[in-house]
């Protein structure tokens, strides 16, 4: 997370930007639309959808530097996102508020259940929840596991269907779960970055270890996109 904040990095989940577009093709967001981007980041996504849409957006993260930089963003476009300083495990914000909340690459850092259920109070009723979420294919060895959640820092390593459970635990209906045919390695080819004036020179070697991690574990390691109704 250190090296994400730091490095700034826009659309970091798999995918990056071009997949956050296609997801809400088949949405119904217009100008009325109150969005909530759970671990906004630098922004890129909140902003995204208030430019195209008109979207009334609320960019919500735990890290005071991607909070830095995601203000800087909406200064900077002049568009009208509300960036606040919190965690989605217990949320400042009001019940039935939303229309829509959306995560990209959040749950799997936090503890998800609890995440989930406070996504689902602060969504109104019908309201959609959107997620691109990381998975695994298939059960891991715990010594696999164990290293793949040291590394980033993961709460839990779920499977598509663990995943399913735990909406449907949270109350969700008409769950759906979609594999995009890319791969995690050759997704975001072109991330974009916000630098830090300073980086610390070992956050550079993480990135190696990342891509590491990544094409070692290429078909084990992988993502979904879900969404389901309040």
């Amino acid at each position: 997370m250190e090296f994400i904040s730091k490095f700034g990095v826009g659309g970091a989940h798999p995918g990056g930007i071009d997949l956050t577009k296609e997801m809400f093709l088949s949405e119904k967001i217009n100008s009325t639309s109150r969005i909530l981007d759970v671990g906004c980041g630098t922004g890129q996504t909140a902003a995204y959808l208030a430019a195209r849409y008109g979207a009334k957006v609320i960019g919500l993260d735990i890290n005071p530097i991607m909070i830095k930089k995601a203000k800087k963003r909406m200064k900077k476009y002049q568009l009208p996102v509300e960036i606040i300083h919190g965690s989605i495990e217990s949320c400042p914000l009001e019940d039935d508020t939303f229309d829509m909340v959306i995560s990209e690459s959040v749950l799997a850092f936090v503890d998800a259940p609890r995440a989930l259920r406070e996504i689902y109070r602060l969504l109104k009723k019908g309201g959609r929840f959107i997620a691109n979420e990381l998975t695994i294919n298939h059960p891991l060895a715990a010594s696999t596991k164990k290293e793949i959640k040291d590394f980033y820092g993961f709460d839990s390593v779920p499977l598509e269907q663990e995943w399913i459970a735990l909406f449907s635990q949270a109350g969700f209906k008409r769950i759906n779960a979609r594999r995009p045919n890319v791969p995690i390695p050759q997704t975001n080819q072109a991330p974009e970055f916000q630098y830090s004036d300073y980086i610390e020179p070992e956050l550079f070697t993480v990135m190696v270890q990342h891509f590491d991690i990544m094409a070692n574990y290429q078909g084990i390691l992988d993502y979904r996109i879900f969404s389901c109704t309040k």
